[in-house]
């Protein structure tokens, strides 16, 4: 099995700074795309970025230029840091990941049980 555990989520006032995290482990062959999503009360989830294996990244226009996503692939981890934040960031955040575990050797998505961001005025 594959656990993902997001860290790095609190109290932050708008314009500063928070950078959050994504850890990967159990039975790990090798990890494709990663992401973070994120769901404020009342919406849907919604992509916030994604990083390829290769580091190619995508981001939605509502964060592009503000969060920067980066990954460590020895350490299997991901990271999102969050600068200049604003109150409309608030939610809770999710790590994605498309894994390939040693025991089906075929990919498969993952998702961690989220962190909550809250952004205040």
């Amino acid at each position: 099995q594959v656990q993902l555990v997001e860290s790095g989520g609190g109290l932050v006032q708008a314009g500063g700074s928070l950078r959050l995290s994504c850890a990967a482990s159990g039975l790990i062959f090798s990890i494709n795309a990663m992401g973070w999503y994120r769901q404020a009360p009342g919406n849907q989830r919604e992509l916030v970025a994604t990083i390829s294996s290769g580091g190619i990244t995508k981001y939605s226009s509502s964060v592009k230029g503000r969060f920067t996503i980066s990954r460590d692939n020895a350490k299997s981890t991901m990271y999102l840091q969050m600068n200049r934040v604003k109150p409309e960031d608030t939610a809770v955040y999710y790590c994605n990941a498309d894994v390939i575990d040693l025991v089906r050797r075929d990919g498969m998505d993952y998702w961690g049980k989220g962190t909550l961001v809250t952004v205040s005025s």
